[in-house]
């Protein structure tokens, strides 16, 4: 298979062309190189264009901008490797360089300047243009290795990097230092690797340091969410107990009260005197002696209307389905009623309706809520009318309240 990138024997880096190839050796002083049939990868922002070459540069790019969403174009972008091309360039541009140097020097008494040889062919053997690198070794001293590289890096963008350093034939020219030996050579190439792995390690600790503070954060605001879920759902359990413990208390009240009734009617039946709530308890609580007072006629009728509701479900609790949907029906003509009071149309129902049958007539204690509400059978019971005289709002109010607590409370009407 044709060769797509060159992978570097060093450190691993897959690279696009034989440029960028002696641009990695210039930086990192890695000399080996393999065509590799793996593409560098090409993953293309979908939000800003950027193109990122390796999950880190998303990571990163991720972190710097907030963008997320990136788009695989690297088959798109994958083409074979030239090998020769480049090399060809850069023999043709070091020539170019070389003549245009030699033209210089004879026409303007010049000559191009010589450097250390040795050193020159370390920095060749690097893959560094012969102009460039003695261009470097001129400016950096000639005595140098390290100095060179750094040079270049400095004056990569300068426009005549590439260009042969001249100097004046008649200017002194200083004997050349001696080079550096093979030994100090390969110390200072592991220097400089070195130097690069540390880098590389420094940044993937920094990479690794900025994710863990991201998945703290991301743990933290789920953790927050989740308290907070299971906050709303405490306090919707304890509104729920509450509304269960009120049902229970009234169903409670409600029975003491039938026993006391029953209690009062078997005295009656034998011939006994009503017992006498001092002697049956001789330190009764303010609270009882408020309790014995007869209730106002609109608590009545509250009681009344909640006890047709309780009988209604009980009466039907095989389909809860139609009995909220009769619920809901009787807050809608309790409602039309509050809004409107002088609208006849929502004061005045048929009762053989067949809508009104089938949601709320067929319900034993429909039409008793009604009444309790203040309509009344006119025309031979054919139909519903409540007076406009005898529209009461605190009574359509608390029948609307009842009918909510009905709707919503579901354990209404189990005791």
């Amino acid at each position: 298979m044709a060769g797509f990138s060159l992978r570097c024997g060093d450190c691993g880096a897959l690279l696009r062309s034989v440029e960028e190839a002696q641009e990695h050796a210039k930086m990192t002083s890695h000399a080996s190189f393999s065509e590799s049939t793996e593409a560098v990868l090409n993953l293309v922002c979908v939000s800003c264009g950027k193109p990122c070459r390796s999950k880190t540069e998303t990571d990163l790019h991720t972190k710097r901008t907030g963008h997320a969403d990136f788009v695989d174009k690297t088959l798109e972008a994958a083409k074979p490797i030239e090998l020769e091309a480049p090399k060809m360039e850069v023999a043709a541009s070091e020539e170019n360089a070389a003549v245009t140097a030699s033209e210089r020097a004879q026409s303007e008494d010049m000559m191009i300047a010589e450097v250390d040889k040795k050193l020159l062919e370390e920095l060749e053997s690097m893959g560094f243009p012969t102009a460039r690198a003695t261009r470097a070794l001129h400016y950096s001293g000639n005595n140098d290795l390290e100095a060179a590289i750094n040079w270049i890096a400095d004056h990569e963008e300068d426009p005549d990097i590439d260009q042969m350093p001249l100097v004046s034939i008649n200017s002194n020219t200083e004997a050349s230092k001696p080079s550096l030996t093979p030994e100090e050579v390969k110390m200072k190439a592991q220097e400089l690797r070195e130097r690069a792995r540390k880098k590389k390690d420094e940044e993937d600790k920094r990479m690794e340091r900025e994710r863990e503070k991201e998945r703290i954060r991301v743990g933290k605001e789920l953790l927050a969410a989740k308290k907070m879920e299971e906050e709303n759902e405490r306090k919707q359990l304890i509104e729920l107990r509450k509304a269960e413990k009120e049902e229970e208390k009234r169903a409670r009240e409600k029975i003491r009260q039938r026993l006391e009734e029953d209690k009062a009617e078997r005295r009656r039946k034998l011939g006994l005197p009503p017992e006498d709530p001092v002697a049956a308890k001789p330190t009764p609580p303010p609270v009882d002696e408020k309790k014995s007072a007869l209730p106002i006629k609109p608590v009545t009728k509250v009681e009344r209307m909640r006890d047709s509701l309780r009988f209604l479900k009980q009466n039907h609790k095989e389909d809860d389905a139609k009995v909220k949907r009769a619920f809901q029906t009787l807050l809608t003509y309790v409602g039309n009623v509050a809004k409107n009071p002088n609208e006849e149309k929502f004061r005045k129902i048929r009762l053989n309706n067949p809508t009104f049958q089938d949601r709320v007539g067929s319900f034993h204690g429909g039409v008793e809520f009604l009444e309790i509400c203040g309509f009344e059978k006119q025309e031979d019971g054919e139909f519903l009318f409540l007076p406009r005289d005898k529209v009461d709002m605190a009574v359509l109010n608390s029948a609307g309240s009842e009918l909510n607590s009905a709707i919503t409370n579901p354990f209404f009407g189990v005791l």
